[in-house]
């Protein structure tokens, strides 16, 4: 019995080493050693949460080992006897909410195309992370499926992002460091389909412009989003119009990039004869349907750009000889759909 409370006890302190920095030197065989352990804890609740000696005993031992951690580690949680049901859970959410995690780990964590298997007995260190997130709340799930936000995987991987970048900028070292960070995050990304959900979820995370330092990092983001001009475009290509109507009206900064990138879509298009119908001679995916159905909603969200973009529109519709007849002006068009 001695060496089951000694390894429980070395567990919990685990569970509270996922909370500070001194995750940074952790690799992955640091990680799976710390699962084993955390089933560990699992089995031995399984075991004896119906032997009522026993679970007095160990109760009994995780009141003088919390004791023992809240000296040590300020803030610490404590781990009740019932909570070793959930003890790889607790890892993970802990390691989870952690900006000093390396993002080796992350990576790891969340590369859905290279499952690591540990064992029959065990969940590879990615089954986990997609386990917490199903779990997270299934609710959240399926309305995520009917409003077409970003995924419980992306909202998961926007908040850690948001986590590390703030721990960088709240170094009081310039910004060099987290824009490093987000350059690595964007090369290292699978594809631009995952960053820009991910960057979503992150601008869209609320607790963030609950105060000044919120604002500061929402700010830095932005910034360096717009910088980024294939991010932008890729945006606008994948996420339906309320998400990027939504960003609009709550991002100055975005409202603006996003009005002149849809006016630029339009000065891309040229009208196909043979199709009856306005093209795009460049990459973007967009149509003009869906150009419209973007500056509808953009009106709708944020009627006070709708007046001066409206009437550049027919700036360009004059300037662009002011025809009346379908087909031969972009800008009249255009603005005959969304009057």
């Amino acid at each position: 019995m001695e060496a089951v409370l000694k390894n429980v006890a070395s567990t919990v302190e685990l569970l509270a080493v996922t909370r500070t920095d001194k995750v940074e030197q952790w690799d992955t065989a640091t990680v799976d050693k710390a699962f084993q352990w955390a089933r560990y804890c699992e089995h031995i609740y399984t075991r004896f949460h119906t032997n009522p000696p026993v679970k007095e005993i160990l109760e009994k031992h995780l009141l003088v080992t919390n004791e023992g951690l809240r000296t040590t580690f300020h803030g610490s949680h404590d781990t009740t006897f019932s909570d070793l049901s959930q003890c790889q859970y607790l890892l993970l959410v802990g390691l989870l909410n952690n900006p000093s995690l390396p993002r080796s780990i992350q990576q790891m964590l969340f590369n859905t195309q290279s499952p690591r298997h540990n064992g029959k007995e065990s969940k590879d260190l990615t089954g986990h992370c997609i386990e917490l997130i199903q779990c997270k709340s299934a609710c959240k799930v399926f309305g995520a499926l009917l409003s077409s936000t970003p995924s419980p995987h992306a909202e998961v991987q926007g908040m850690m992002l948001m986590e590390r970048l703030d721990a960088l900028l709240c170094t009081g070292s310039k910004t060099g460091l987290a824009e490093q960070y987000l350059d690595s995050f964007l090369q290292t990304s699978e594809g631009l389909n995952n960053i820009s959900e991910v960057m979503v979820a992150a601008l869209l995370t609320k607790k963030n412009d609950a105060d000044a330092a919120g604002r500061v990092l929402l700010d830095f983001v932005l910034d360096w989003l717009l910088r980024n001009r294939s991010l932008i475009i890729n945006m606008c290509s994948i996420f339906p119009v309320v998400i990027l109507s939504g960003l609009a009206l709550r991002f100055v900064k975005f409202r603006v990039a996003y009005c002149g990138l849809l006016k630029e879509f339009a000065s891309n298009m040229e009208y196909d004869i043979t199709e009856g119908e306005w093209v795009q001679t460049h990459h973007s995916k967009i149509t003009f349907n869906d150009l419209s159905n973007h500056f509808r909603a953009l009106f709708e969200a944020c009627p006070t750009i709708k007046e001066d973009t409206m009437k550049e529109l027919n700036h360009l519709k004059t300037s662009d000889g002011d025809f009346e007849v379908e087909g031969l002006s972009i800008w009249g068009d255009l603005l005959l759909e969304l009057k």
